[in-house]
């Protein structure tokens, strides 16, 4: 569900109108509802949809500013979850936008992912991107690559390892272009990322097992029940706290 106004939908306190007042050639104008890209403005709408849906987030509802995602485990469930969410929204005034909302689908996009029944997966077209990237040339380049993946790290087993030659060039001294050895970090990265896994939803009921690693440069964790991974972590790590690290960083 995909709110229609968003921010536009918060009425300005009383009294405060003029902090938004703005001038033109003709008047100045005030504005009474909540402009965009106010400082504090997300978190304005954050709190306001987390109070509207307090006692059912996390629990079939999950809401990130105007997008809202209803989760059920039946059609008729489904309904019910529906249409206690839309009742919500009217009773607070906020209205969604017919042309962006899906409803009734096994599987959506939301946020950069893939929310398939099965757990969480890449988009195809972000994958597709990846692959396509070209070798970065500058420092500007690299950063934006490593920016990229980082965000889909959670699916690449032993990620902070598959980087680790390309973060050491983003040192200011390093020089471009990128020699051999960077250079294959680079396409075997790429290539991780096309037998990437699908993100299983945590079970509890399931026995669950959690393994831990590190090296001289990076530490790492997965969390799995059976065959399904639900969890994949990864960072870099100084050598003399490496062992003890990699198993506490799996409780923050």
């Amino acid at each position: 569900i995909d709110l229609r106004g968003a921010y536009n939908l918060l009425r300005i306190k009383e009294g405060d109108e003029h902090l938004t007042c703005f001038r033109t050639k003709y008047c100045s104008y005030e504005y009474l509802v909540m402009p965009f890209r106010l400082t504090n403005a997300p978190a304005s709408f954050q709190n306001l949809v987390n109070d509207i849906f307090q006692n059912i987030l996390d629990v079939y509802v999950v809401v990130y500013l105007g997008c809202i995602m209803v989760l059920s485990k039946s059609e008729e469930e489904h309904v019910t979850h529906v249409s206690t969410v839309l009742s919500r929204l009217r009773a607070n005034n906020l209205f969604a936008k017919d042309s962006k909302c899906l409803f009734h689908v096994s599987s959506i996009e939301y946020l950069g992912y893939v929310v398939p029944s099965e757990g969480l997966k890449m988009d195809q077209a972000k994958f597709q991107h990846i692959l396509n990237w070209p070798p970065p040339r500058n420092l500007k380049a690299l950063q934006s690559f490593l920016g990229f993946t980082n965000f889909y790290g959670r699916f690449i087993k032993n990620y902070s390892k598959k980087i680790s030659s390309l973060t050491n060039f983003l040192k200011k001294d390093s020089c471009f272009p990128l020699n051999e050895e960077v250079l294959n970090q680079f396409h075997q990265l790429k290539e991780a990322f096309t037998t990437a896994p699908i993100l299983s939803h945590f079970n509890p009921s399931l026995p669950t097992i959690v393994d831990t690693d590190a090296s001289n440069y990076a530490l790492g964790h997965q969390g799995k029940s059976h065959v399904n991974h639900w969890k994949l972590t990864s960072r870099r790590t100084a050598v003399s706290i490496k062992s003890c690290l990699s198993r506490v960083s799996v409780t923050l």
